[in-house]
Protein backbone atom coordinates (compact mmCIF):
# COMPACT_ATOMS: atom_id res chain seq x y z
CA UNK A 1 0.00 0.00 0.00
CA UNK A 2 3.22 2.11 0.23
CA UNK A 3 2.96 2.57 -3.56
CA UNK A 4 -0.04 5.21 -3.61
CA UNK A 5 1.49 7.67 -1.04
CA UNK A 6 4.65 7.64 -3.40
CA UNK A 7 1.85 8.30 -6.39
CA UNK A 8 1.24 11.45 -4.50
CA UNK A 9 4.16 12.56 -3.70
CA UNK A 10 5.53 12.61 -7.36
CA UNK A 11 2.29 14.14 -8.60
CA UNK A 12 2.87 16.55 -6.55
CA UNK A 13 5.62 18.41 -8.53
CA UNK A 14 3.92 21.71 -10.66
CA UNK A 15 5.05 23.06 -12.92
CA UNK A 16 5.71 19.18 -14.13
CA UNK A 17 8.98 18.85 -16.27
CA UNK A 18 8.33 16.95 -19.97
CA UNK A 19 11.43 14.77 -18.98
CA UNK A 20 9.45 13.53 -15.84
CA UNK A 21 6.21 12.97 -17.48
CA UNK A 22 7.66 11.20 -19.97
CA UNK A 23 8.89 8.58 -17.29
CA UNK A 24 5.45 8.86 -15.23
CA UNK A 25 3.89 7.75 -18.79
CA UNK A 26 6.54 4.55 -18.90
CA UNK A 27 6.37 3.70 -15.26
CA UNK A 28 2.18 3.84 -15.27
CA UNK A 29 2.14 1.90 -18.57
CA UNK A 30 4.65 -1.00 -17.30
CA UNK A 31 2.09 -0.99 -14.30
CA UNK A 32 -0.94 -1.30 -16.54
CA UNK A 33 0.54 -4.39 -18.00
CA UNK A 34 0.94 -6.31 -14.54
CA UNK A 35 -2.91 -5.44 -14.24
CA UNK A 36 -3.20 -8.18 -17.10
CA UNK A 37 -1.15 -11.16 -15.55
CA UNK A 38 -3.17 -10.66 -12.29
CA UNK A 39 -6.47 -10.40 -14.12
CA UNK A 40 -5.65 -13.49 -15.91
CA UNK A 41 -5.05 -15.35 -12.30
CA UNK A 42 -7.91 -13.74 -11.07
CA UNK A 43 -10.16 -14.86 -13.78
CA UNK A 44 -9.33 -18.56 -13.38
CA UNK A 45 -10.04 -19.18 -10.03
CA UNK A 46 -11.83 -15.74 -8.52
CA UNK A 47 -15.14 -16.48 -9.89
CA UNK A 48 -15.37 -12.45 -11.07
CA UNK A 49 -15.90 -11.59 -14.14
CA UNK A 50 -14.69 -8.54 -16.30
CA UNK A 51 -16.95 -6.11 -14.45
CA UNK A 52 -16.84 -7.16 -11.02
CA UNK A 53 -12.86 -7.20 -11.08
CA UNK A 54 -13.46 -3.81 -12.72
CA UNK A 55 -15.54 -2.56 -9.72
CA UNK A 56 -13.42 -3.90 -7.16
CA UNK A 57 -10.10 -2.32 -9.08
CA UNK A 58 -11.65 0.80 -9.10
CA UNK A 59 -13.28 0.70 -5.41
CA UNK A 60 -9.83 -0.54 -3.95
CA UNK A 61 -8.03 2.52 -5.54
CA UNK A 62 -10.24 4.70 -4.12
CA UNK A 63 -9.51 3.49 -0.84
CA UNK A 64 -6.21 3.64 -1.08
CA UNK A 65 -5.95 7.08 -2.65
CA UNK A 66 -8.31 8.03 0.79
CA UNK A 67 -5.73 6.47 2.85
CA UNK A 68 -3.06 8.00 1.02
CA UNK A 69 -4.59 11.13 1.56
CA UNK A 70 -4.72 11.16 5.01
CA UNK A 71 -1.39 9.69 5.63
CA UNK A 72 0.61 11.83 3.52
CA UNK A 73 -1.12 15.50 4.52
CA UNK A 74 -3.03 15.84 1.22
CA UNK A 75 -6.79 15.95 2.31
CA UNK A 76 -6.36 19.40 0.56
CA UNK A 77 -6.14 17.53 -2.77
CA UNK A 78 -9.46 16.14 -2.44
CA UNK A 79 -11.41 19.22 -1.91
CA UNK A 80 -10.35 20.27 -5.51
CA UNK A 81 -13.28 18.27 -6.54
CA UNK A 82 -13.52 18.90 -10.66
CA UNK A 83 -15.60 20.14 -12.32
CA UNK A 84 -18.88 18.34 -13.50
CA UNK A 85 -17.52 17.75 -17.34
CA UNK A 86 -14.09 16.55 -15.90
CA UNK A 87 -16.07 14.32 -14.14
CA UNK A 88 -18.30 13.54 -16.66
CA UNK A 89 -15.51 12.51 -19.17
CA UNK A 90 -12.69 11.19 -17.22
CA UNK A 91 -15.02 9.10 -15.26
CA UNK A 92 -16.76 7.93 -18.00
CA UNK A 93 -14.00 7.56 -20.20
CA UNK A 94 -12.34 5.37 -17.67
CA UNK A 95 -15.16 3.24 -17.15
CA UNK A 96 -15.54 2.33 -20.79
CA UNK A 97 -11.80 1.79 -21.34
CA UNK A 98 -11.64 -0.96 -18.63
CA UNK A 99 -14.62 -2.75 -19.02
CA UNK A 100 -14.80 -2.51 -22.70
CA UNK A 101 -11.21 -3.94 -22.73
CA UNK A 102 -12.01 -7.07 -20.57
CA UNK A 103 -14.95 -7.44 -22.78
CA UNK A 104 -13.13 -7.42 -25.78
CA UNK A 105 -10.64 -9.71 -24.49
CA UNK A 106 -13.65 -12.00 -23.41
CA UNK A 107 -15.50 -11.95 -26.70
CA UNK A 108 -12.05 -12.21 -29.10
CA UNK A 109 -9.53 -13.30 -27.48
CA UNK A 110 -6.48 -11.85 -25.67
CA UNK A 111 -4.42 -10.86 -28.53
CA UNK A 112 -7.13 -9.57 -30.88
CA UNK A 113 -8.63 -7.67 -28.35
CA UNK A 114 -5.33 -6.10 -27.06
CA UNK A 115 -4.16 -5.29 -30.74
CA UNK A 116 -7.30 -3.45 -31.68
CA UNK A 117 -7.38 -1.59 -28.89
CA UNK A 118 -4.08 -0.75 -28.62
CA UNK A 119 -3.46 -0.66 -32.14
CA UNK A 120 -6.87 1.85 -32.17
CA UNK A 121 -5.84 4.26 -29.66
CA UNK A 122 -2.62 5.96 -30.76
CA UNK A 123 -5.01 6.77 -34.31
CA UNK A 124 -8.37 7.94 -32.47
CA UNK A 125 -5.68 9.75 -30.37
CA UNK A 126 -3.39 11.20 -33.19
CA UNK A 127 -6.49 12.81 -35.20
CA UNK A 128 -7.99 14.06 -32.01
CA UNK A 129 -4.77 15.74 -31.28
CA UNK A 130 -4.78 17.42 -34.62
CA UNK A 131 -8.62 18.29 -34.84
CA UNK A 132 -9.00 19.58 -31.13
CA UNK A 133 -5.80 20.08 -29.72
CA UNK A 134 -4.16 21.51 -33.24
CA UNK A 135 -1.00 19.09 -32.24
CA UNK A 136 1.72 18.17 -35.17
CA UNK A 137 3.92 15.27 -35.15
CA UNK A 138 5.78 15.65 -38.19
CA UNK A 139 6.84 13.10 -40.74
CA UNK A 140 9.08 11.78 -37.94
CA UNK A 141 6.25 11.20 -35.34
CA UNK A 142 4.20 9.66 -38.25
CA UNK A 143 6.47 6.80 -38.67
CA UNK A 144 7.12 6.19 -34.98
CA UNK A 145 2.93 6.28 -34.93
CA UNK A 146 2.57 3.62 -37.57
CA UNK A 147 6.00 1.56 -36.30
CA UNK A 148 4.45 1.37 -32.78
CA UNK A 149 1.09 -0.03 -34.50
CA UNK A 150 3.07 -2.47 -36.51
CA UNK A 151 5.57 -3.55 -33.34
CA UNK A 152 2.41 -4.01 -31.61
CA UNK A 153 0.71 -6.43 -33.97
CA UNK A 154 3.68 -8.44 -34.18
CA UNK A 155 4.25 -8.83 -30.78
CA UNK A 156 0.78 -9.86 -30.11
CA UNK A 157 0.13 -12.10 -33.26
CA UNK A 158 3.40 -13.15 -34.85
CA UNK A 159 3.67 -16.61 -33.67
CA UNK A 160 1.01 -16.91 -31.75
CA UNK A 161 -1.32 -19.01 -33.88
CA UNK A 162 -4.62 -18.88 -34.79
CA UNK A 163 -7.01 -16.41 -33.57
CA UNK A 164 -11.02 -15.77 -34.06
CA UNK A 165 -12.03 -12.50 -34.75
CA UNK A 166 -15.55 -11.87 -33.74
CA UNK A 167 -17.04 -8.97 -35.14
CA UNK A 168 -18.78 -7.95 -31.47
CA UNK A 169 -15.64 -8.32 -29.51
CA UNK A 170 -13.87 -6.17 -31.98
CA UNK A 171 -16.58 -3.34 -31.69
CA UNK A 172 -15.76 -3.72 -28.01
CA UNK A 173 -11.90 -3.04 -28.33
CA UNK A 174 -12.87 -0.20 -30.52
CA UNK A 175 -15.49 1.47 -27.43
CA UNK A 176 -12.18 0.61 -25.13
CA UNK A 177 -9.47 2.46 -27.30
CA UNK A 178 -12.71 5.33 -27.71
CA UNK A 179 -12.85 5.60 -23.52
CA UNK A 180 -8.85 5.65 -23.80
CA UNK A 181 -8.69 8.33 -26.62
CA UNK A 182 -11.40 10.05 -24.91
CA UNK A 183 -9.44 10.92 -20.99
CA UNK A 184 -6.36 11.14 -23.17
CA UNK A 185 -7.39 14.20 -24.94
CA UNK A 186 -8.93 15.74 -22.50
CA UNK A 187 -6.06 15.23 -19.72
CA UNK A 188 -3.63 17.24 -21.90
CA UNK A 189 -6.56 20.10 -22.83
CA UNK A 190 -7.07 20.51 -19.41
CA UNK A 191 -3.58 20.13 -18.40
CA UNK A 192 -4.08 19.02 -14.89
CA UNK A 193 -1.09 18.16 -13.02
CA UNK A 194 0.31 18.14 -9.37
CA UNK A 195 -2.46 18.10 -6.76
CA UNK A 196 -5.46 18.53 -9.76
CA UNK A 197 -4.05 15.08 -11.33
CA UNK A 198 -4.47 13.39 -7.68
CA UNK A 199 -7.94 14.63 -7.14
CA UNK A 200 -8.75 13.36 -10.51
CA UNK A 201 -7.56 10.15 -10.20
CA UNK A 202 -9.54 9.83 -6.86
CA UNK A 203 -13.13 11.25 -8.55
CA UNK A 204 -12.77 9.03 -11.81
CA UNK A 205 -12.01 6.03 -10.02
CA UNK A 206 -15.14 7.11 -7.79
CA UNK A 207 -17.19 7.48 -10.60
CA UNK A 208 -15.95 4.35 -12.30
CA UNK A 209 -17.25 2.31 -9.39
CA UNK A 210 -20.51 4.40 -8.80
CA UNK A 211 -21.43 3.34 -12.08
CA UNK A 212 -20.20 0.21 -12.14
CA UNK A 213 -22.16 -1.62 -9.03
CA UNK A 214 -25.30 -2.25 -10.23
CA UNK A 215 -24.03 -3.83 -13.00
CA UNK A 216 -21.20 -5.90 -10.60
CA UNK A 217 -23.92 -7.01 -8.75
CA UNK A 218 -25.83 -8.29 -11.16
CA UNK A 219 -22.84 -10.30 -12.73
CA UNK A 220 -21.59 -11.72 -9.21
CA UNK A 221 -20.00 -9.12 -6.49
CA UNK A 222 -18.25 -11.61 -4.49
CA UNK A 223 -15.30 -13.73 -4.90
CA UNK A 224 -15.26 -17.45 -4.36
CA UNK A 225 -14.14 -18.62 -0.94
CA UNK A 226 -11.70 -20.91 -2.29
CA UNK A 227 -8.50 -19.33 -2.26
CA UNK A 228 -10.36 -15.79 -0.75
CA UNK A 229 -6.54 -15.38 0.74
CA UNK A 230 -5.06 -14.91 -2.74
CA UNK A 231 -7.81 -13.36 -4.48
CA UNK A 232 -7.74 -10.65 -1.60
CA UNK A 233 -3.62 -10.31 -2.56
CA UNK A 234 -4.46 -10.13 -6.27
CA UNK A 235 -6.96 -7.84 -6.04
CA UNK A 236 -5.11 -5.42 -3.33
CA UNK A 237 -2.14 -5.12 -5.87
CA UNK A 238 -4.60 -4.49 -8.22
CA UNK A 239 -5.83 -1.62 -6.96
CA UNK A 240 -2.50 -0.57 -5.42
CA UNK A 241 -0.12 -0.59 -8.63
CA UNK A 242 -2.23 -0.50 -11.76
CA UNK A 243 -4.56 1.37 -10.20
CA UNK A 244 -4.08 3.69 -7.47
CA UNK A 245 -0.17 4.43 -8.58
CA UNK A 246 -0.60 3.90 -12.18
CA UNK A 247 -3.35 6.17 -12.95
CA UNK A 248 -2.00 8.91 -10.66
CA UNK A 249 0.99 9.34 -12.87
CA UNK A 250 -0.72 9.08 -15.78
CA UNK A 251 -2.91 11.60 -15.51
CA UNK A 252 0.33 13.61 -14.33
CA UNK A 253 2.27 12.92 -17.66
CA UNK A 254 -0.56 13.45 -19.85
CA UNK A 255 -0.75 16.73 -19.01
CA UNK A 256 2.77 17.90 -20.02
CA UNK A 257 2.84 15.50 -22.77
CA UNK A 258 1.72 15.40 -26.32
CA UNK A 259 -1.55 13.80 -26.17
CA UNK A 260 -0.25 10.83 -29.49
CA UNK A 261 3.09 10.94 -27.71
CA UNK A 262 1.29 9.61 -24.49
CA UNK A 263 -0.82 7.15 -26.19
CA UNK A 264 2.41 5.82 -27.65
CA UNK A 265 4.09 5.19 -24.66
CA UNK A 266 0.97 3.26 -23.43
CA UNK A 267 1.83 0.53 -25.71
CA UNK A 268 4.62 -0.44 -23.52
CA UNK A 269 1.62 -2.45 -21.35
CA UNK A 270 1.77 -5.39 -23.62
CA UNK A 271 5.36 -5.61 -23.86
CA UNK A 272 5.47 -5.44 -19.55
CA UNK A 273 2.89 -8.04 -19.97
CA UNK A 274 4.76 -10.47 -22.13
CA UNK A 275 7.82 -9.93 -20.35
CA UNK A 276 5.78 -11.08 -16.73
CA UNK A 277 4.32 -13.70 -19.04
CA UNK A 278 7.72 -15.41 -19.68
CA UNK A 279 9.32 -14.82 -16.49
CA UNK A 280 6.71 -15.77 -14.22
CA UNK A 281 4.29 -17.91 -16.15
CA UNK A 282 6.68 -20.22 -18.17
CA UNK A 283 5.33 -18.74 -21.59
CA UNK A 284 7.50 -18.50 -24.69
CA UNK A 285 7.95 -16.02 -27.39
CA UNK A 286 8.85 -16.68 -30.89
CA UNK A 287 11.28 -14.89 -32.66
CA UNK A 288 9.04 -12.62 -34.68
CA UNK A 289 7.19 -11.39 -31.30
CA UNK A 290 10.75 -10.47 -29.73
CA UNK A 291 10.47 -8.59 -33.32
CA UNK A 292 7.81 -6.97 -32.57
CA UNK A 293 8.89 -5.81 -29.05
CA UNK A 294 12.11 -4.13 -30.22
CA UNK A 295 10.10 -2.50 -33.00
CA UNK A 296 7.91 -0.70 -30.84
CA UNK A 297 10.21 -0.03 -28.23
CA UNK A 298 12.38 1.78 -31.22
CA UNK A 299 9.19 3.69 -32.01
CA UNK A 300 8.30 4.60 -28.08
CA UNK A 301 12.19 5.65 -27.95
CA UNK A 302 11.91 7.62 -31.11
CA UNK A 303 8.28 9.81 -30.06
CA UNK A 304 10.07 10.57 -26.73
CA UNK A 305 13.32 12.27 -28.24
CA UNK A 306 10.98 14.08 -30.53
CA UNK A 307 8.88 15.38 -27.51
CA UNK A 308 12.48 16.47 -26.13
CA UNK A 309 13.42 18.17 -28.86
CA UNK A 310 9.93 19.60 -29.10
CA UNK A 311 10.47 21.09 -26.02
CA UNK A 312 13.93 22.63 -26.31
CA UNK A 313 12.90 24.34 -29.41
CA UNK A 314 10.00 26.21 -26.96
CA UNK A 315 12.59 26.96 -24.48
Amino acid sequence: MSATPFATSLAAARPLPVGRGLLYLLISATAWGTAGAAAALLFGRSGLGPIALTFWRSAGGVVLLLLAAATGGRRAALLRRPGLTRLTVNGLGLTLFQVAYFEAVHGTGLAVGTVVTLGAAPVLVALGARLLLRERLGVAGLVAVAGAVTGLAVLMLGGAGTHEVRPAGVAWALGSAAGYACITLYGRRTAANGPEAFATTFYSFLVCAVVLLPFAAGEGLWPRPDGLARTLALLVYTAAVPTALGYSLYFAGVAVVRATTAAVIALIEPVSAALIAVALLGEHRAAATVAGTVLLLLSVTGLALAEARAVARQT
